[in-house]
C-alpha cells in the first residue's frame, strides 16, 4: 500500500471572494456560544461562506431540517462556479499567524484505508483519543450524498527533524490566498505546491512512512469524529464499487491538513469540563468517594481545579501514579452523569470562559492541566488511545477555519 497522505485536487473560491468572510473556525467550537454564531451569520450575510457548509454544533437542535440546506447550499455553490480548482495533484501550504506564533500546515488527501479509529489500532493513521460512536451518525447523514468537503481535521506528523512540511516554507510557491480571519482568528496564507515539488513532497512522505515506528505515522489532532464519519461513509459505499472504482474512488479519501507536532507554534492546551445542574462541594465529595474506591485521594494540589461562584478548590490525586489526571476524572464524569439523568457537561477550550458559565453557581467549571508533547505518539504506539477530550491544539479561535474544499462524488 502507497503513502497515506497524498496530493490533491483542491478547490478554492473565485477570484473576487471576500475570503475574510468565506473562512469560518470549525463548527465544533463555541458550542455553548451560541451568539457567537450568530455574530458569524451576521457578518458572512449575503457573501459566499463556509457556514452555509456547516453545520456548527451550537445550531444541533435546528435537527435535520437544517442538513438539507447545507447540501443544497453545496449544490448551488457548485452550480454558481463559487469554486475553483486552485491545485490539481498538489498540497496547499498554510502559514497560519496567531498570538502562538507561526503555524505551518500541508494540506492534502488522507487515504481512509489505512486510518482506524478504534482502540489498539495498528494502521498507519490512529486516533488520539477515544472516539464517541454515537457522535458519528448525525455527522454521517450530512457527508452521504454530499457533493463536497471542506476540512477542519487537523493530522499530527512526529517529525522532530523538520523534513517535511518547514521546507517547503522557504521555497518561492505560487500564492493562493492571504487574508485576516473573522472573529479573534488571526492571519492566513496558502500557496500552491505542485508539479515536480508535489512529487518529491509525496516520495518523502512515502519514505517517512515506511521509517515510522510499528508503522504508526499520523495522528488525528483535531477533527477526529468527522474523519471517522468520513471513513464510515466510505465503508457504507465500499461494497457498492468494483475494484478498479475501490481503488480511485474521491470517497476513499479525506481532505485534511497536516502539522508537525514539534512546531513551537503548536501549543496543546487542556481542554476544560463544564458541569451543568451539579453543586461544588457535592460534586468534589462524589469525585473524592470514586477515588477512594481506585486507592486513590484527592489532596491540595494544583493538578485539578473545581470553580464555582467565583471560588476555585485545587487539587492533587494521591496514588495516581502514571495514570493521567484526566483518566479517572473522565470516567467519574461518566458514572456520575449516568446517575444524574438532569445534569450536562460541555467541553469548553478557554479558562474563562469555563469560570464564567460556572459564575452563577448553576454549573460547575472544572480546569485542568495541559499534557506534555514528550511521548505523545509513543504512548498512543503503545496501544492505547487517550481519553476524549484530554487537549487541544491552541484556543478555540485558533483552530482551523474552513478554507480548501474537495469534490467527493
Amino acid at each position: 500500500m502507497g503513502a497515506c497522505f497524498l496530493p490533491a485536487d483542491i478547490l478554492l473560491p473565485r477570484e473576487g471572494t471576500d475570503l475574510s468572510k468565506w473562512a469560518v473556525v470549525a463548527c465544533d467550537q463555541f458550542t455553548s456560544r451560541p451568539d457567537y454564531w450568530e455574530t458569524v451569520r451576521r457578518l458572512t450575510e449575503g457573501a459566499p461562506t463556509t457556514l452555509d457548509l456547516i453545520y456548527p454544533e451550537a445550531w444541533l437542535s435546528r435537527g435535520d431540517a437544517y442538513i438539507a440546506e447545507i447540501q443544497s447550499a453545496m449544490e448551488r455553490y457548485i452550480k454558481e462556479s463559487v469554486f475553483t480548482q486552485a491545485v490539481t495533484e498538489g498540497f496547499v501550504l498554510v502559514r497560519r499567524v496567531t498570538e502562538s506564533g507561526e503555524r505551518l500546515g500541508l494540506v492534502g488527501k488522507l487515504d481512509l484505508e489505512q486510518y482506524d479509529y478504534r482502540p489498539g489500532a495498528r494502521s498507519a493513521v490512529r486516533a488520539t483519543e477515544g472516539t464517541i460512536l454515537s457522535r458519528i451518525p448525525p455527522r454521517v447523514k450530512i457527508r452521504r450524498g454530499a457533493p463536497i468537503e471542506s476540512p477542519h481535521i487537523m493530522m499530527l506528523l512526529d517529525d522532530p527533524g523538520m523534513q517535511l512540511i518547514e521546507p517547503l516554507a522557504g521555497e518561492d510557491l505560487p500564492l493562493l490566498y492571504d487574508t485576516e480571519l473573522m472573529q479573534g482568528g488571526g492571519h492566513i496564507a496558502g500557496y500552491a505546491v505542485t508539479g515536480e515539488t508535489a512529487q518529491r513532497t509525496t516520495a518523502l512522505i512515502s519514505r517517512m512512512q515506511q521509517k515510522a515506528k510499528g508503522g504508526f505515522f499520523l495522528a488525528a489532532g483535531d477533527g477526529n469524529h468527522s474523519l471517522a464519519t468520513a471513513k464510515a461513509c466510505w465503508e457504507e459505499l465500499k461494497p457498492t464499487l468494483g475494484e478498479a472504482e475501490r481503488a480511485n474512488h474521491p470517497a476513499r479519501y479525506a481532505l485534511v491538513e497536516l502539522v508537525n507536532l514539534h512546531s513551537p507554534a503548536l501549543i496543546f492546551r487542556p481542554i476544560h469540563r463544564v458541569v451543568f445542574g451539579a453543586e461544588l462541594d457535592a460534586l468534589v465529595r462524589d469525585f473524592d468517594a470514586s477515588l477512594a474506591g481506585l486507592g486513590m485521594a484527592l489532596i491540595p494540589g494544583g493538578q485539578v481545579f473545581f470553580t464555582a461562584r467565583g471560588e476555585k478548590l485545587g487539587f492533587d490525586i494521591a496514588g495516581l501514579g502514571e495514570r493521567l489526571p484526566l483518566d479517572v476524572l473522565q470516567r467519574f464524569l461518566d458514572d456520575w452523569l449516568g446517575r444524574h439523568g438532569e445534569a450536562g457537561v460541555d467541553y469548553v477550550h478557554d479558562q474563562a470562559e469555563t469560570i464564567a458559565h460556572a459564575a452563577d453557581g448553576k454549573a460547575v467549571g472544572i480546569l485542568l492541566e495541559a499534557i506534555p508533547k514528550d511521548g505523545f505518539f509513543a504512548a498512543i504506539r503503545a496501544g492505547g488511545v487517550l481519553p476524549r477530550k484530554t487537549f487541544s491544539m491552541g484556543e478555540g479561535h485558533e483552530k482551523r477555519y474552513y478554507m480548501e474544499c474537495r469534490k467527493i462524488l
